[in-house]
């Protein structure tokens, strides 16, 4: 999933190759959708199981971000390769679509992201066997196939779906059976409530760029939909992780794992904005507000599982 940055350096000041080139192609403010869920397995493994392993933290960190760099790369390329739409993109320009970084070298930055992941992600992969080279492989796959091959998720309306499920569960389940060996309740229901707020994001993403992707042929969510039911929808994936912060506080008998709640004022405004901006550039800032939600939730959460193992 990509995500647009909130801002943009000039377009007439990036030099081909320059870091400023690879920031666009990069996002680096998606790579949250990729921290959060493992922060927040690990702080609850902690809280729920007194397990902590600090390599293996690291080890599920880098291998998740590195994952949304992969995502990220072949959204740009993609985009410059399949671009025939005849509309006006509304979204923040893509680095090879512009020519500051060529499709090879964004490829070839891609099969690095894939091997550094790899590479990292072995010792577990040794440590717990198929179960894990299965979720790799799985994320991987999900990752590259996103804007990849002769079908893209991008073009479908399983986006949303695939986001949520490698955003939430298998993101926070898997990060939590690396540090406990098992995976329990709490851990499913933490990584329903951070997909869906992902998904969340995602879904404004193509509900801004709806107009466009219709000229492409993209049959995203949001073009499948339409807009009502996108709005509803997007009310739902916003506000439903609060319910399900309150059914974790409940099932752990702990209210402090239902501090997530806190952030429920945000939640609502943000569910009243989306339904008031206007189509086109705007979105974008709400967009990076349904960032900033997920952070909130997440760190919320951290504190939650830090504050409940110390009870």
């Amino acid at each position: 999933m990509q995500i647009p940055e909130l801002t943009s350096p000039s377009m007439s000041s990036i030099r081909p190759g320059s870091w400023a080139a690879w920031r666009i192609a990069l996002r680096p403010t998606s790579l949250w959708i990729a921290t959060v869920p493992v922060l927040a397995a690990t702080c609850l493994a902690w809280s729920l199981a007194g397990a902590f392993d600090p390599a293996t933290a690291l080890i599920a960190l880098a291998a998740s971000v590195l994952m949304q760099v992969v995502t990220n790369l072949q959204n740009d390329v993609g985009f410059t390769e399949r671009r025939t739409g005849n509309g006006v993109h509304v979204g923040l320009p893509r680095a090879t679509a512009n020519g500051w970084l060529t499709p090879r070298e964004v490829k070839h930055a891609i099969l690095v992201a894939i091997l550094l992941a790899t590479l990292a992600a072995l010792p577990v992969m040794l440590r717990f066997g198929w179960p894990i080279v299965l979720i790799g492989a799985a994320s991987t796959l999900a990752a590259w196939s996103y804007m990849g091959g002769p079908r893209p998720i991008a073009y479908t309306p399983f986006g949303e779906l695939a986001v949520f499920v490698f955003f939430g569960p298998v993101a926070v389940c898997g990060t939590y059976f690396l540090q406990t060996g098992e995976i329990v309740p709490a851990a499913w229901i933490a990584g329903a409530a951070i997909g869906a707020l992902a998904t969340a994001v995602l879904l404004v993403n193509n509900y801004r760029d709806r107009a466009y992707d219709v000229t492409t042929g993209r049959r995203t969510l949001a073009v499948v939909i339409g807009a009502a039911a996108s709005v509803r929808l997007y009310a739902t994936l916003e506000l439903a992780p609060f319910a399900l912060a309150a059914l974790l506080g409940w099932v752990t008998q702990s209210a402090w794992l239902a501090l997530p709640l806190l952030a429920l004022p945000w939640a609502l405004r943000l569910v009243r904005d989306f339904s008031r901006v206007s189509d086109g550039p705007q979105q974008n800032a709400l967009l990076m507000r349904a960032v900033m939600l997920e952070v909130g939730f997440g760190m919320l959460l951290c504190a939650g599982a830090l504050l409940n193992s110390w009870r």
